[in-house]
């Protein structure tokens, strides 16, 4: 498998589909490098391909889970010596679309990305566990979309898809408050689905959480992750068209009649991998 400088990828269980990302700078608290940028796409992509690969849990080495964009990476985007304005500016801007991508890739892996956030989840961090399809905490980690205190328009996801699992309203008061929030208030405002009391505890039960999705249909869980995503930018109507040629495409699956047999026989299934 291959070696980043930023992350590191961790099967913890032979055998096991659940594979483990995490952000592998803990001496900066997980600070978002350059490195970070142009590995973590690629890794996501990895396990995407990877057909050993059903759940993917992504949380952070050290103390936090991240700190947000490093210093020097804002530094490499705003310091680019060029005279002409107008092209400085499509730099800039095609370089923050590159800092985009990068996190709209957790959305565009295929297999479900499943956040265990603990300590700090700061800025970009942020940006990063609104990408992904499940978020857990301890009840120690603390919150902040801290764009604001830094001069900055957070740009990288947090304020088109944290007011979609937050409401419009928090959303806003937390991104021009730039406050601090803890777990407890993390899983009232629903931006978390539990909060764990210890790290260990989360980690344990996280992984069963994964196992146990790791356990369905291939087929069922991809287009559950795919459908949900592409219901969220439509109407109802729209969703159900959607949803109706999805499973015209993928309902009649051997997967559909190894999960009926398997329930008729009282047995656990077992199904092919992707």
């Amino acid at each position: 498998m291959e070696k980043y400088k930023t992350l590191e990828i961790i099967q913890k269980t032979p055998n096991s589909s659940v594979f483990h990302l995490y952000l592998n700078n803990p001496n900066l608290r997980n600070a978002l490098s350059r490195d970070f940028f142009i590995e973590f796409p690629k890794a996501l992509q990895s396990l995407d391909q990877n057909t050993n690969v059903s759940v993917i849990i992504l949380s952070g080495h050290g103390d936090h889970f991240c700190s947000g964009i490093e210093i020097n990476a804002l530094n490499s985007i705003t310091s680019a010596e060029i005279e002409d304005h107008g092209r400085l500016r499509e730099q800039i801007r095609r370089e923050i679309k590159g800092l985009q991508d990068a996190i709209t890739a957790i959305e565009k892996c295929r297999k479900p990305v499943i956040a265990a956030i603990h300590g700090g989840c700061i800025g970009g961090g942020i940006d990063m566990v609104t990408a992904c399809d499940i978020r857990y905490c301890t009840e120690d980690t603390f919150f902040c979309v801290k764009e604001v205190d830094l001069a900055i328009t957070a740009d990288l996801g947090t304020l088109q898809r944290l007011p979609r699992i937050v409401g419009y309203g928090n959303a806003v008061e937390l991104a021009l408050t730039a406050r601090r929030f803890l777990g407890s208030e993390a899983k009232s405002l629903g931006l978390v689905s539990r909060v764990f009391g210890t790290r260990k505890d989360m980690e344990v039960e996280v992984r069963a959480i994964a196992e146990g999705i790791a356990s369905k249909s291939p087929l069922a869980i991809i287009g559950t992750k795919e459908v949900s995503l592409r219901s969220r930018d439509m109407t109802i109507e729209q969703g159900l068209d959607y949803v109706a040629t999805w499973n015209s495409s993928m309902l009649l699956s051997d997967d559909l009649m190894e999960a009926v047999s398997a329930h008729f026989q009282k047995r656990k299934p077992a199904f092919a991998k992707l």
